[in-house]
């Protein structure tokens, strides 16, 4: 019977990034920006163009960007005055000078015709509205191997095997857990999470924004995980959540 003694090491407290999702390493660089609202949120230094393209100001900048224009209520007596002072100089003092300037020919340019004088000019249609996407909804797939162990371990927390383990937990005892990026598919993590008696394996897919995580085998003997999956470098806290640690 295998037995092993198991000490877990937390690595650092989770912080993500408000775009990708992704938890932010210990020490990377990462900034404040706001919201259409005045919402803040942290970026990572990968999705700072996103943010940009999504209407968010940085907050060192902000201070440089204007609070308001002039509301269309502040416009509209000015505008009003004009109209009705253009109104004044251009209308005909009488019947008869009003249909003397319509024989002169007014310019086809003014009077709204397409040059001939036979139909208005089609004016341009405006295009709608788009609004950008939600960042919340951006996937990135991370390129450190740190940081894809870190989104596929948030990635299982969130999904329903992760309630399956900590059940099992309460019964077998902590397990022992390997998380490895696939060297065969970026965009893919390998989690086994095995005790004396039990084991499972699982596929994390970081691209797959439906269903990311999936169970691929389970089995009864630890002498049938490859070897190269004994690393143990991760485990369940009290929470019955995977977090990256040593487990020795």
């Amino acid at each position: 019977m295998l037995s092993m003694k198991k000490e877990l090491r937390p690595f650092h407290d989770h912080v993500s990034c408000a775009v990708c999702g992704r938890t932010i390493l210990k020490g990377e660089r990462t900034e404040a920006f706001l919201a259409p609202g005045g919402d803040r949120h942290g970026v990572c230094e990968l999705c700072f163009v996103r943010a940009d393209h999504a209407g968010w100001i940085r907050e060192s900048a902000h201070g440089d960007t204007p609070t308001r224009g002039p509301s269309p209520q502040e416009r509209r007596p000015l505008f009003g005055r004009l109209r009705r002072r253009g109104a004044q100089e251009t209308a005909p003092d009488s019947p008869e000078d009003a249909s003397a300037s319509a024989d002169d020919g007014a310019d086809p340019g003014i009077d709204g015709t397409g040059g001939n004088g036979d139909a208005p000019a089609p004016r341009p249609r405006r295009r709608p509205y788009v609004p950008p996407p939600d960042p919340r909804h951006v996937r990135a797939v991370p390129t450190t191997a740190q940081v894809k162990i870190e989104r596929a371990l948030d990635l299982f927390n969130a999904s329903e095997h992760q309630r399956t383990v900590a059940g099992l937990s309460r019964s077998l005892g902590q397990p022992w857990a390997t998380a490895l990026p696939d060297p065969d598919a970026p965009s893919t993590v390998t989690l086994v999470i095995a005790w004396e008696l039990s084991w499972y394996r699982y596929r994390v897919d970081l691209g797959d924004s439906a269903e990311p995580v999936a169970l691929l085998a389970k089995g009864d003997e630890l002498t049938d995980i490859d070897q190269g999956l004994h690393d143990w470098n991760a485990g369940l806290d009290d929470e019955g959540r995977l977090v990256i640690g040593t487990a020795e």
